[in-house]
């Protein structure tokens, strides 16, 4: 407001924070102050301050999605100055750089905690803390935020206040914690880790590689059947389109493409025994095709059927 600059507020959790921080009186925005996103475009950079989600590097957050020009409403430019007024969550260093870099690679200026002094502590300090436990009177306590020493420090915060140390359970993930009238206690543990739509565990790089190749381009599978004796082809190649091209629309480039599998399969006839060549060879030839045509590249799945 001292500024004259518009405020425009970016990311879901970042806009429902501050409607409720306008509606119980914690924010206080003349009118005005607040833009929506389709005035954006009407303003001159030097008249918009923007408040956005993902000073964390969380991947679909609206900062890093504008650091990898995938944000739909707002675009970095040279002059840009971007603040992150947070510091890194352990384990998440790379990602926090990683945005940097990208915003930096467009022109932006990053003033971040390393080089400046722009911090803001999100959580409570000890004597809020202090005060939080007075008011709620808990008859038992398990700290929950933090790395381990954070929850032995945040317990003995408690126990500073008179809640005893038999009284407050200090949990890793997968304790089991049994509460009763007359108290509680560890009763066992349980095996605990990342939920994925498809099971329990850590998932290896390459498969969640390959399921973000497949969210941006598809997949293309190709289905050829190959007569046992001879090594010919029975009839033109069948390809199935999922996430990369509808098939109505699509249909005279996938004639092409059953065309040129056909010209790279009749090139290699004399290593039809060998699966993996024939594989690599539509793969490759596909692979340069569609991406000269639609500059997407979808995972090829090259399949031979012997009949």
């Amino acid at each position: 407001v001292k500024n004259q600059r518009r405020v425009l507020v970016v990311g879901r959790s970042m806009q429902e924070n501050v409607a409720m921080a306008l509606e119980l009186g914690y924010l206080d925005a003349p009118d005005g102050t607040l833009a929506r996103p389709d005035e954006l475009r009407r303003l001159r950079p030097n008249q918009v301050s923007i408040i956005c989600t993902g000073a964390q590097g969380e991947p679909t957050s609206a900062l890093v999605r504008m650091a990898n020009r995938d944000h739909r409403q707002v675009r970095i430019v040279p002059g840009d100055t971007v603040v992150l007024s947070s510091t890194p969550i352990p384990g998440n260093e790379s990602l926090v750089y990683r945005t940097i870099d990208n915003l930096f690679k467009q022109g932006a200026n990053v003033l971040h905690s390393k080089i400046a002094d722009v911090h803001v502590h999100g959580h409570a300090a000890q004597e809020e803390l202090k005060l939080l436990l007075n008011l709620v009177s808990p008859k038992f306590f398990v700290p929950v935020h933090g790395e381990y020493r954070h929850l032995v420090a945040h317990s003995r915060l408690a126990a500073s206040i008179g809640i005893g140390l038999e009284r407050s359970f200090i949990l890793e993930d997968g304790d089991i914690l049994e509460l009763s009238p007359t108290g509680g206690r560890v009763e066992g543990h349980l095996p605990s880790g990342h939920v994925y739509v498809d099971g329990m565990g850590e998932l290896a790089h390459v498969v969640l590689r390959d399921r973000k190749l497949l969210s941006q381009d598809g997949i293309l599978v190709v289905i050829t059947a190959i007569e046992k004796e001879s090594g010919r082809l029975v009839a033109r190649p069948d390809i199935v389109s999922r996430g990369f091209i509808e098939a109505r629309e699509g249909e005279p480039l996938l004639e092409e493409t059953k065309d040129l599998v056909v010209k790279a399969l009749e090139a290699t006839e004399k290593h039809y025994a060998d699966w993996s060549f024939i594989h690599s060879q539509v793969k490759d030839a596909l692979g340069r095709f569609l991406y000269e045509r639609t500059r997407r590249r979808p995972m090829i799945l090259p399949v031979v059927v012997e009949v």
